[in-house]
């Protein structure tokens, strides 16, 4: 849910809108804030957008300036906090040029996906996204014959944070306590990395709510996101 957000129902009775529109609008806003548009009918989500067309826009993004940007989403700094000990240990295990953690390179390519389609990240996309666990874990497993094998604590990112005011975030792996990662050599981790791009675009596209109507294309394969 985006906080600190109004519907801005009342500006559409300025508009021309019937009460009994204006209530409909705001009903419909109110459940997509609270549940996501998963479940709302295809006209539903045809009125909202209607009503959010006919509003003027609002200074800073258009849609409230006090809607975050993704890579300020608590979902998205919680992959980056990880892909950022994760960099860290390479660096300090003594990586040869070229070579590439299994995991950096699929939560680089999750982190890139969600940068390019900008989804929402409020509870229903997150919950949905729980679901990534199994699979980032399947496609490490499937590299670990390709590459050497390196430790990691994968809980230790998280062991600082409560000093810096706390989080509710999880370890990456969850519950598995196994500390062991592949790390593959530049020509298997350019194999790996395509495989997985292709692989998260489809599964971000295809469980996040918010993105249930996107039409947005896939990423050119050049694209990455802005600094």
């Amino acid at each position: 849910m985006v906080k600190n957000e109004a519907s801005r129902a009342e500006e559409l009775k300025d508009l021309g809108w019937a009460p009994d529109e204006v209530r409909r609008y705001s009903e419909l806003w109110e459940y997509r804030q609270r549940w996501g548009a998963i479940n709302l009918e295809p006209e539903d989500r045809a009125f909202l957008r209607k009503g959010e067309a006919q509003l003027p826009k609002l200074p800073g993004n258009g849609r409230g300036a006090a809607r975050k940007r993704t890579h300020e989403k608590s979902h998205y700094r919680w992959l980056a906090h990880h892909l950022e000990a994760m960099k860290a240990h390479a660096h300090e295990a003594g990586l040869v040029a070229g070579e590439e953690a299994a995991w950096s390179i699929v939560l680089e390519e999750e982190l890139r996906a969600l940068a390019y389609y900008e989804p929402v990240l409020g509870l229903p996309d997150t919950l949905k996204a729980r679901a990534f666990q199994a699979e980032r874990e399947r496609w490490v497993q499937e590299a670990t014959p390709a590459g050497r094998t390196l430790s990691f604590d994968f809980a230790a990112p998280l062991a600082a944070l409560p000093a810096q005011g706390g989080t509710n975030w999880k370890p990456l792996r969850g519950e598995l306590t196994d500390t062991h990662y592949p790390v593959l050599d530049a020509e298997a981790a350019q194999v790996f990395r395509a495989r997985v791009r292709s692989e998260v675009v489809a599964l971000v596209r295809s469980t996040l709510p918010s993105l249930k109507d996107s039409e947005k294309p896939e990423p050119p394969e050049e694209w990455q996101p802005p600094l």
